[in-house]
């Protein structure tokens, strides 16, 4: 049994014995961290090895150097991930211009710490070493290591790692926070009211509800900054600090996601106020295009922050989207040029919303402008959906901006009319389009312009003032009416398809011409008296 004891004593000394002891080596990047973070651990702890690390000091002061460098990365939760780190003694950063042998620890968060290769060996580099006082007064309030010499010894007890005056601190601190987020919402609406009511007068309460829903996550951007400003007072682990960190990290990526959806809601509630009050309507039709547009681009710049977060490597994937969305858009090359049309739409604005246009075969009222293609409903109510890219291709004749709304017709009368009432016929029709309600009295033309085959025909071309479809013919209908008033009156008749047969010289026929009133006087009465007529309706 006593030889027993004796091998197995022998044997663990011998294991303990053959354990290879760990030196501080700087050949590359990846051994110059190990060494400074492995002799500041508590069951390896050498200070004076971890400070070989610090250039151009020696002693104590390498130490100090050494020990606050450590805590920065410990106060700001910054975990070096050890298998990252170059192995290669002549490693070369080939991100940087200069390509010089240096390696940034944490470039996104942290680019000041930084090593580099100097006299064939790595160190933390001077700039780093320059600047360790004021990382550390930044990442650590004043007052830090007051706070925890004033602690009484009975709070330094710890439980899971952590001691008690530590959770105590992060539950004051969790107070704390949520008064700072009841003081300062108040005060985040009233500067944004503010800037609303200098840069936008007379908005609706609608646009005050949004600035009240707003105000909430800007405060609360504000409280996690103070809560992530002031966590490393409580010196807690590394751990806890990466977690804590992270998660602070993660919520205000979630919070700025919200706010800008919130400030694109209020932006788009008041483009949309000033778009109802201009006389277009195509804006009205731009908001929830830009409103869907610009929530989709918060949304995709929200989700890359957050995967650089979590350490997805974001270059590669934006490399790996570009090549998918190139290969993307040579699939659907209608759908890009689609919506290249329609910002050439919005741009150049052919037509507004209510428009009557005519483009190739398809006329009709514009009704909706959208991503990919525009809605135009016809007269007999049918709808075409034209795609933006060839609508904005087209030769597009807007009827909607025309100033006036020209009619040209013929009138024919009779053959056997006499001169005189065609005279008196043409003085009526243009004394009925001056008295008109709704046509230009200063742009007509009603002219005896020639023979046609079965009538004396008389030109009227004049301009109905309103744009609109059915009030044209409303209009129409009226001036129609008063020239068959006027025809009746004077006795004048319309011509039709018609052959005469002449059989004057026919024992004991009569002729069929009309008998005309052509008396100047009477023929002026009637005028008179259709015009008065005309005028009372």
């Amino acid at each position: 049994m006593k030889n027993i004891f004796l091998l197995g004593l022998f044997m663990c000394t011998f294991g303990f014995a053959q354990q290879p002891e760990v030196k501080a080596v700087l050949n590359s990047p990846y051994a110059t961290v190990y060494t400074h973070l492995y002799f500041l651990q508590p069951d390896s702890y050498q200070p004076n090895k971890a400070a070989l690390t610090i250039y151009g000091f020696k002693g104590e002061k390498a130490i100090q150097k050494a020990i606050k460098l450590k805590k920065i990365l410990d106060g700001k939760g910054l975990r070096v991930v050890m298998d990252n780190l170059p192995k290669n003694d002549d490693f070369i950063d080939t991100t940087s211009v200069a390509r010089t042998h240096t390696y940034v620890l944490f470039p996104n968060k942290m680019p000041e710490i930084y090593l580099e290769k100097i006299k064939g060996k790595w160190y933390y580099s001077e700039h780093t070493i320059a600047q360790i006082n004021n990382l550390y007064a930044e990442v650590y309030p004043w007052g830090t290591e007051f706070l925890k010499s004033i602690i009484p010894t009975s709070f330094h007890k710890s439980f899971l790692g952590i001691e008690l005056w530590q959770y105590l601190g992060f539950i004051l601190l969790v107070f704390l926070s949520s008064i700072v987020f009841y003081l300062f919402k108040g005060l985040t609406f009233f500067v944004l009211r503010r800037i609303e009511g200098v840069l936008v007068k007379n908005t609706s309460k609608a646009v005050n509800e949004a600035l009240n829903k707003l105000s909430r996550p800007i405060t609360l951007l504000f409280v996690f900054w103070f809560f992530e400003r002031t966590l490393p007072m409580l010196q807690l682990p590394l751990n806890v600090n990466s977690f804590l960190f992270m998660g602070i990290d993660i919520s205000i990526v979630i919070f700025w996601i919200y706010v800008f959806l919130k400030l694109v809601s209020v932006v788009m509630q008041i483009y949309a106020e000033i778009a109802e009050r201009t006389d277009s309507k195509l804006d009205d039709q731009l908001v929830p295009i830009l409103n869907n547009m610009l929530r989709v681009l918060v949304y995709i710049v929200g989700v890359f922050n957050l995967l650089k977060i979590l350490g997805v490597d974001t270059t590669a994937l934006i490399a790996g989207a570009s090549i998918g969305g190139l290969a993307l858009a040579f699939a659907s090359q209608d759908t890009v040029k689609n919506l290249i049309g329609t910002f050439m739409i919005f741009l150049d604005k052919p037509f507004q919303i209510g428009d009557w246009i005519e483009a190739g075969s398809v006329v009709g009222t514009v009704e909706e402008v959208g991503f990919r293609s525009t809605r135009v409903r016809a007269a007999d109510t049918s709808l075409y959906q034209i795609p933006n890219s060839s609508l904005s291709e087209m030769v597009v004749n807007n009827k909607g901006l025309r100033l006036y709304r020209r009619y040209n017709t013929k009138l024919g009368l009779r053959y056997d009319t006499p001169p005189e009432l065609i005279e008196a016929f043409v003085d009526g029709v243009r004394a009925i389009i001056k008295a008109h309600p709704a046509t230009r009295s200063d742009a007509y033309n009603v002219e005896f312009t020639g023979f046609g085959d079965s009538a004396l025909l008389v030109l009227m071309n004049t301009y109905f003032i309103s744009l609109g479809w059915n009030e044209e013919q409303s209009a129409k209908h009226k001036l129609h009416l008063a020239i068959v008033k006027l025809a009746k009156a004077l006795g004048v008749d319309f011509a039709f398809p018609s052959t005469t047969v002449i059989i004057e010289q026919f024992p004991e026929k009569n002729s069929f011409d009309m008998k005309y009133q052509t008396d100047p006087k009477i023929v002026a009465d009637k005028i008179k008296k259709v015009l008065d007529e005309f005028k009372k309706d």
